[in-house]
């Protein structure tokens, strides 16, 4: 009987030991797995455009295209609708590239889209947003890496208010300059962050300081990105020197014209100011407000 109860006694004691064994492993598994699958988070953010919607129309080779840079600018020339003639033909011209510069469809005649570029917050942001709130109008915002890390508050608050948030780049570098590699890090990171952070998939992109190449426009639609250029702006990005707002509201109406791409800089007092007054006088000459 003694003998009996020591050897059940010494398998007891083995079984517990081997159950130790095993949870310490499987511990250690589980650790190595959720660190190996941390890096491959990190390492899959350089290599978005594999996960990122694929484009559907037929993409060039990137290879064959121009790195020239072109500094975007509407110009100065208008035709008999009021339309900037540089952004008319850059639109036959690179819109297969996935340029978006005017919209020359029929269905853009009478419309227009308003985008706001977000390097910095200066406190404006919100008074926009009530405003196209009270107007029912919305509009896109397009935010670099740094200001969707210090502002979520105001980017969780355009997606809940059905604004349209936009890709101006991780780090706000002038994208013909920096090599393919560089390009779809600085688009990827910041589609991954506003992803993983505030549920949204971008496919619109604002090229920092409007400078682009055939190169990139190619590169950004194989992202699922359309590259989103205007066919209105004036000097609002010094907030230092806010325009005054009379002949400010003056100039952003004087230049109405069908499927007009309005870039606005939400740093700017006056622009915040005006907007609703713009809002009202385009709306009364038969103009609506769409989204791209």
């Amino acid at each position: 009987m003694s003998g009996n109860k020591t050897r059940l006694y010494t398998g007891v004691l083995a079984l517990a030991l081997s159950l130790v064994f095993a949870a310490g492993s499987l511990r250690n598994a589980a650790a190595s797995g959720k660190k190996r699958g941390t890096q491959a988070h990190d390492q899959s953010r350089t290599s978005s455009s594999t996960r990122m919607t694929e484009p559907t129309a037929p993409q060039p080779d990137i290879s064959s295209l121009s790195s020239q840079k072109i500094c975007w600018g509407q110009g100065r020339n208008f035709d008999q609708r009021n339309r900037p003639r540089d952004a008319v033909t850059s639109q036959e011209k690179y819109g297969g590239l996935g340029g978006v510069f005017i919209d020359l469809s029929e269905s853009g005649r009478k419309k227009i889209y308003l985008t706001f570029d977000e390097g910095y917050e200066n406190g404006y942001t919100a008074p926009i947003l009530d405003t196209l709130k009270e107007k029912n109008v919305r509009a896109v915002f397009f935010i670099t890496g740094d200001y969707a890390r210090r502002e979520g508050e105001l980017v969780h608050r355009m997606i809940d208010e059905g604004q349209i948030v936009g890709n101006h780049t991780w780090r706000h570098y002038s994208m013909p300059e920096k090599s393919e590699d560089v390009c779809r890090e600085e688009i990827g990171l910041l589609h991954d962050y506003v992803r993983d952070n505030f549920g949204c998939e971008m496919t619109l992109l604002r090229p920092p300081k409007g400078e682009f190449s055939e190169k990139t426009l190619a590169l950004a639609s194989q992202m699922g990105y359309r590259t989103c250029l205007w066919s209105f702006a004036y000097k609002d990005w010094d907030a230092n020197a806010p325009g005054d707002p009379a002949q400010s509201l003056r100039k952003l109406t004087d230049r109405l014209h069908d499927g007009a791409v309005y870039l606005l800089h939400a740093v700017s007092p006056t622009n915040a100011a005006i907007l609703g007054e713009f809002i009202d006088q385009a709306r009364a000459q038969g103009y609506e407000f769409a989204v791209l």
